[in-house]
């Protein structure tokens, strides 16, 4: 059996800032990564926005490469299957046993999928190896259908529409973005795929699909099919939680960890998608995206290591599509109150619950003011138009 310091489960962006932080405090410590995955860690953001609609950026550009660490060893191609937190070692599914002195779960995400098997046409898109499916199947006037209007499938769509491809994005909402985004701004955002050429099939959803002779075929909600070269499905996802979970760790929607990123083991932490968090403004939390996966993943690497500190990052999530850029924090429903103090392309939108501000949205802004957005939603309230008006500066 092997056995290493610090055991890491899964070979995401936790798992490479882990290592980081890990080695501001320890310099010594052997690091194991267990991936499912082929390859190793990338910045996955990259994978349906930069590598389509940036020339300079390359392939070479995306590994985050952690194995390069002299102290750490990069397992590819391997499933944890068990936990045995007694004896402190994880079992893979082929067999193999490792164990740990300290274990990090940064299992991540799977996508949600529907009742139709993917293959070289019809992807569930998150990883490396669909980008590079993705890529095969891309250009020469290629129709691609993407399903779902989160930030993956409208990423998708927007950069498919950039490089040659014809492009049906199906959607639930009536109007993309009308779900999470001020009305003006999802109209907007609708709009600009509308001008970009993307034939929009929103308030509609997928019930079934089947794929014969190189082309896909999709029954919709309202008894219609659309047929396409290959398709893209973008759902959501959902935390891969299932081994915390058989090990007996309590589960609320991710793992539930305290402010140290600690489990109610002590030696077992989680970090990243899979983890459920208080944070420090926005109360018990869950985080699908980039930022988290980066400061978390440092700080419950150095925790890991010796740090006597508390994860206190309220992170921000974002999106770039064709001329749209925003920045936001907390949690984005457009059900809820918002009040919007904005002019021409710029906006600052601050979403209300019962007189709080429990979201902000920046709209437009070069370098968006998060600190500033953040002293807000710690702010308990009550607040109103009047007392937001101008509270972020515009300029």
């Amino acid at each position: 059996m092997q056995r290493y310091d610090y055991l890491i489960v899964g070979a995401g962006m936790v798992a490479a800032n882990a290592v980081d932080g890990i080695r501001e405090r320890d310099s010594e410590g052997s690091i194991g990564i267990l991936g499912a995955e082929p390859r190793g860690p990338v910045t996955r953001p990259a994978l349906s926005k930069k590598l389509w609609t940036d020339p300079e950026f390359g392939y070479d550009k995306i590994w985050m490469q952690p194995e390069q660490d002299p102290g750490t060893t990069l397992h590819v191609d391997t499933r944890v299957s068990a936990i045995d937190r007694q004896a402190r070692k994880v079992t893979t599914s082929a067999g193999e046993t490792f164990g740990y002195g300290q274990l990090l779960l940064a299992t991540g995400c799977e996508p949600i999928r529907l009742d139709l098997a993917e293959s070289e046409r019809v992807r569930y898109f998150r990883s490396v190896d669909d980008y590079d499916h993705l890529r095969r199947l891309a250009g020469e006037n290629r129709h691609i259908a993407v399903v779902g209007g989160s930030y993956i499938g409208s990423e998708l769509a927007a950069a498919l529409i950039q490089n040659d491809c014809r492009v049906t994005l199906i959607c639930p909402e009536p109007v993309l973005g009308g779900g999470m985004l001020p009305p003006e701004v999802a109209d907007r955002l609708h709009q600009t795929y509308l001008d970009h050429g993307v034939a929009l099939l929103s308030g509609r959803k997928v019930k079934a699909g089947r794929e014969a002779d190189g082309t896909v075929t999709l029954e919709l909600d309202d008894g219609s099919e659309l047929a396409a070269d290959g398709v893209m499905f973008g759902l959501g996802v959902e935390p891969c939680t299932e081994l915390a979970q058989a090990a007996g760790l309590e589960i609320d929607g991710g793992i539930l960890v305290d402010e140290r990123l600690r489990t109610a083991d002590a030696a077992i932490y989680a970090a990243g998608d899979v983890a459920t968090y208080p944070d420090r403004i926005l109360g018990r939390w869950h985080a699908e995206h980039v930022d988290n996966a980066n400061c978390q993943g440092a700080a419950v690497g150095r925790i890991m290591a010796g740090s006597d500190e508390a994860y206190t990052h309220t992170p921000y999530f974002y999106s770039n599509v064709f001329d749209i850029a925003w920045k936001a924090l907390g949690r984005l429903d457009a059900t809820l109150d918002i009040v919007t103090d904005s002019h021409a392309d710029k906006g600052v939108y601050y979403y209300l619950e019962s007189g709080r501000v429990v979201a902000v949205l920046l709209l437009g802004f070069d370098e968006a003011p998060l600190d500033a957005a953040r002293e807000v939603l710690a702010e308990p309230g009550p607040q109103d138009a009047t007392t937001l008006s101008g509270r972020i500066p515009l300029a």
